[in-house]
């Protein structure tokens, strides 16, 4: 390898190969460097586009991070297959190999800790939409008011079915939060996502994560689906099993995007 470092994810040294027409960031086939008894999966990235400068720049391409973001989740899913990876952020660049070794050392208790916390468990995403951003359109009447006394009545009733439209979707939400986290190991509530940002139609109100034992997740599965009778006009949507990334721990302050090697080009 001659260029930059691109780390998907730390984990145990794998008991199988990875996939052999598996392929990264930038088609680059994903190799395993291992350390200290635990495997970085890595590939090689050209400096022209993620040494500092022009990582930079891409950070700023929406295409572009769709398509890094397709080929690192793929790295991802591939690596949760076979084990219990710990995903690192989108992007994360190192100089060489020694840069890669030297990161796993100055982490090496975290990084085990965590392993050892994830170890048999995935994430399942659990977000709650209101159909549509305008409840009162669905109210509205179709005929013509005749007054203006009428038309301020109509307006008050859509007015009421706007807000009781949003209590229900608030306390449904609740609820299955709550619901949710007691059957699972861990919870992280997510800010909700922006219908512009993530394209979904409805209005995001609840966008959370669950860290849930790989062995109950037809359980938790099933613990979502009997919810969704219970949500009309409301929207239910199940994504997963992802590997824990709302789970992993911050990347730490001493290991940015592209950090220069210490021992020059492996």
């Amino acid at each position: 390898m001659t260029g930059l470092r691109y780390v998907y994810a730390v984990c145990r040294p794998l008991g199988a190969p990875l996939q052999a027409q598996l392929t990264g960031v930038g088609g680059a086939p994903p190799k395993l460097l291992h350390h200290h008894g635990l495997t970085a999966v890595v590939s090689e990235v050209p400096e022209r586009d993620f040494d500092e400068e022009p990582l930079r720049a891409h950070l700023e391409d929406l295409d572009w991070l769709a398509a890094t973001a397709r080929a690192h989740q793929g790295v991802i899913d591939a690596l949760t297959v076979v084990t219990t990876p710990l995903p690192l952020r989108m992007a994360t660049v190192f100089r060489d190999d020694s840069a890669v070794r030297t990161m796993i050392e100055s982490r090496e208790d975290h990084i085990r800790g965590m392993l050892q916390r994830l170890e048999g468990r995935v994430e399942w995403g659990v977000k709650v939409y209101v159909e549509t951003d305008r409840p009162e359109e669905a109210a509205r009447p179709e005929r013509k008011p005749a007054s203006g006394r009428d038309y301020l009545r109509q307006r008050r009733q859509q007015t009421r079915a706007h807000e009781d439209l949003w209590q229900r979707a608030e306390t449904f939400a609740t609820a299955l939060h709550e619901q949710l986290a007691a059957f699972a190991e861990d919870s992280r509530l997510h800010a909700p996502q922006s219908a512009a940002l993530s394209g979904t139609g409805g209005r995001n109100v609840l966008n959370a994560a669950y860290l849930v034992q790989r062995a109950r997740s037809e359980e938790f599965v099933e613990l979502v689906d009997r919810t969704k009778d219970d949500a009309p006009g409301l929207r239910v949507e199940l994504t997963g099993p992802w590997a824990a990334y709302s789970f992993a721990g911050e990347a730490p302050e001493e290991a940015p995007e592209v950090v220069p090697g210490e021992g020059g080009r492996a």
